[in-house]
């Protein structure tokens, strides 16, 4: 079984920056991908990037591209979420989670992960 924690989220202002990180224990962390989704409030949640196994692949939803990057650290147990050019539409809480073990190449569907941190608020402001 694997335990996911998050950290690093915080309030800042439209067009910074914060830096997520996600560490995981439990299950051998090269076995599977990882995730990054949201939720903000009153809406469904949505994916944010996903990276392969060994962070040699990565995906991203529209709205990110460009402004966010996925990587992982493998002898660290760690994936993190670099978000620049933050903006008030990307608040919302930010959880982490670990891909199936069939989902080794990242995914955007929530179903191909069944492990998931708590979650991490992330707040910007206009």
């Amino acid at each position: 079984q694997v335990q996911l924690v998050e950290s690093g989220g915080g309030l800042v202002q439209a067009g910074g920056s914060l830096r997520l990180s996600c560490a995981a224990s439990g299950r051998t962390f090269t076995d599977y991908a990882m995730g990054w989704f949201r939720q903000a409030p009153g809406k469904e949640r949505e994916f944010v990037a996903s990276i392969s196994w060994s962070g040699s692949g990565s995906i991203y939803a529209d709205s990110v591209k460009g402004r966010f990057t996925i990587s992982r650290d493998n002898a660290k147990n760690m994936v993190f979420l670099q978000m620049n050019s933050l903006k008030p539409e990307d608040t919302a809480v930010y959880s982490c989670a670990a891909g199936s073990r069939s989902n080794l190449w990242g995914s955007m569907r929530a179903n191909d992960y069944d492990t998931w941190g708590p979650g991490t608020q992330v707040t910007v402001s206009s």
